[in-house]
């Protein structure tokens, strides 16, 4: 879609074949894709607001069953961590560019000018009101499986590591903008199928903080989150 044209049917037929499944509600599709700014220069156009608040919440039980279902031995805070690795904006745009959203947007002059169409945060907008869109055309059934088709990937690729990259890098990263260097020690206890690790973040020698996990990874990633937290808290 262009900003000044509106192609329902065309619409329909791109994400019938993004979705396997054909959108009926044409009107409610036409609006998940209307940016504000189209809408403020177009009066009878309502733009996706709503339909993103819904969709948020779709987004957010979906995936948070498929985690719950797929890996049954992932603490609260394992599960928590990594539902909100693959609903973050960055990873909302990376499902967004996957479906060919850029050129299905309807953008006011303004903000077509500006580079909407590549903006992520429009971007991952349009993918949450497009699950609301399929939620009150089909259903939740329907939502849920585009859900764990297109997320499904990305939680698996995922799962070893849940945000690990985030807790992890940004200690560094905190510590290096002090002049120090961060290290970590690993201990493991329990028998070879349920195997418990501990770990240590530490600093110039002194000890930041410890975290616990299934896997070395997580334990270490706990204990920079918690020597974050702390290091935040005597900012």
């Amino acid at each position: 879609m262009s900003g000044d044209t509106v192609d329902q049917d065309g619409a329909a037929d791109h994400f019938e074949g993004v979705f396997g499944y054909r959108i009926v509600d044409l009107d409610v599709l036409e609006r998940a894709l209307t940016h504000p700014s189209y809408a403020s220069e177009n009066p009878r156009s309502m733009d996706y607001q709503r339909l993103e608040f819904l969709g948020d919440a779709v987004l957010e039980l979906a995936v948070t069953s498929f985690i719950y279902d797929e890996y049954p031995s992932a603490t609260e805070g394992e599960m928590t961590l990594l539902r909100a690795a693959v609903v973050s904006e960055p990873a909302l745009a990376s499902i967004a560019e996957s479906w060919g959203l850029c050129d299905r947007l309807l953008l006011g002059r303004g903000e077509e000018l500006s580079g909407g169409r590549g903006k992520r945060s429009i971007l991952s907008d349009v993918v949450e009101s497009l699950l609301a869109t399929v939620y009150l055309d089909a259903g939740f059934a329907r939502a849920n499986q585009i859900v764990r088709d297109h997320w499904g990937p990305m939680i698996r690729e995922r799962a070893d590591e849940p945000g690990q990259r985030d807790f992890k890098t940004r200690l560094q990263e905190t510590l290096v903008a002090e002049g120090r260097t961060i290290e970590y020690t690993v201990t493991e206890t329990g028998p070879q199928h349920a195997k418990q690790f501990a770990a240590t973040a530490s600093s110039s020698g002194e000890d930041l903080a410890s975290g616990s996990g299934t896997s070395k990874k997580r334990a270490e990633q706990d204990a920079a989150r918690k020597a974050l937290e702390l290091l935040d808290g005597t900012k």
